[in-house]
């Protein structure tokens, strides 16, 4: 469940050497809903991503509730970042059972630090580049990237600690989203960390702002995924 819930937020990745011309970003202000479900089909929970631009400043959510009677299951991240999509702090809480989290990185770019801390717990710091993209805003980067036509290369992205993704495009493919038919395009996103190494599926729309339609990601009870809701 863990590695299904890190996808969504975890599928991009941008060199960003050559920024791009600037241009009006349609998601500035968008709400998007998800149902997880199971390799049957059926539903086992929901999801909501937010990105509310201000200004110079972003602020993207990510909320995941996949619970069921006897045992919570929820997840939420915020990240707040700003000009070209640079993070300025990421938090994630979750609660999964009696086991809870609750950290936020704080990033100083200027000092190429970014610092991790963990409430009840520990706190360290590690290397940044001089504009770091949490998980997070790294998928709202894709997303403006792909609107331009390009695939991002690989790239570290922070997630707590630093993981390296790759992502490779496996073209167009007609699939069906809650009985309403799309022309998507399919990446293929590995995702590799310190103790994590697995391959997942994207589809991304051919609108405007490269709306994320489905994510598959394949686990020992079979292919779990994450659908855009009506």
């Amino acid at each position: 469940m863990r590695i299904l819930l890190t996808a969504l937020i975890a599928s991009a990745a941008w060199a960003g050497q050559n920024k791009p011309a600037a241009a009006p970003v349609p998601f500035a202000n968008e709400t998007l809903s998800y149902t997880i479900n199971w390799p049957s089909g059926l539903s086992l929970g929901e999801g909501r991503m937010t990105a509310n631009r201000s200004g110079e400043e972003w602020r993207f959510g990510l909320a995941l509730d996949a619970s069921i009677p006897g045992f919570t299951l929820t997840d939420t991240f915020a990240s707040l970042a700003a000009g070209e999509f640079c993070s300025r702090e990421f938090v994630k809480k979750s609660t999964h059972g009696k086991r809870k989290t609750d950290e936020k990185t704080t990033f100083e770019p200027d000092r190429r630090i970014a610092t991790r801390e963990t409430t009840g717990g520990g706190k360290s710091e590690i290397s940044i580049e001089a504009c770091p993209r949490d998980a997070l805003a790294f998928l709202y980067y894709v997303r403006r990237e792909l609107s331009h036509g390009r695939v991002p290369p690989p790239q570290t992205v922070y997630y707590g600690a630093a993981y390296q993704v790759r992502l490779e495009y496996g073209g167009a493919q007609a699939i069906r989203v809650n009985d309403k038919p799309y022309t998507a395009d399919r990446i293929m996103t590995t995702f590799k960390g310190p103790a994590s190494n697995f391959t997942f599926e994207m589809f991304f729309a051919r609108d405007a702002v490269r709306t994320p339609l489905v994510i598959k990601v394949p686990l020992m009870l079979g292919t779990f995924s994450m659908e855009l809701a009506p």
